[in-house]
């Protein structure tokens, strides 16, 4: 079985392809992605006259303590929730 890194990997690539998402879930798999390849926030909190940065900030910042393994199964539990793909069952010990 792939390991989950490999199953997040091919789902991040997947979201490339998908155009479609909303906002908030943009959002959502920003933070997560973040999470999971950087961990917790590390950068100052964007200004008011950056409301989308700022916006993306506030998602990622929301998930400090959050392990990288629990960033990316909640990734990749969104992208097959929106794109009908089925990445979740790839993964190891789910």
């Amino acid at each position: 079985m792939p390991s989950l890194r490999e199953v997040f990997d091919r789902a991040a690539e997947h979201v490339k392809s998908v155009s479609s998402t909303g906002q908030d879930d943009q959002k959502y798999l920003y933070a997560r992605f973040k999470q999971a390849n950087v961990g917790d926030c590390n950068s100052s909190r964007p200004g008011l006259l950056n409301p989308r940065e700022r916006a993306k900030w506030d998602s990622w910042n929301a998930l400090k303590g959050k392990s990288a393994d629990d960033a990316m199964r909640e990734y990749i539990s969104k992208v097959d929730q929106l794109a009908g793909t089925s990445f979740q069952s790839e993964v190891s010990g789910s």
